[in-house]
């Protein structure tokens, strides 16, 4: 999931201002390692466990 953050798919289409820093990658992956998404009778509950 870190390459797909980090990595740029075409580089001539890329604005590189619109690269992402360490940082922000480092809090997207943290993020979605915490949340939990629960499904009960057709309902979603989102739980973030931090």
């Amino acid at each position: 999931m870190e390459k797909m953050y980090s990595g740029t798919s075409r580089k001539e289409h890329v604005n590189k201002n619109l690269i992402p820093k360490e940082d922000t990658i480092r809090f997207l992956l943290d993020y979605s390692k915490a949340l939990n998404i629960i499904v009960y009778n057709k309902m979603k509950f989102e739980a973030l466990l931090n």
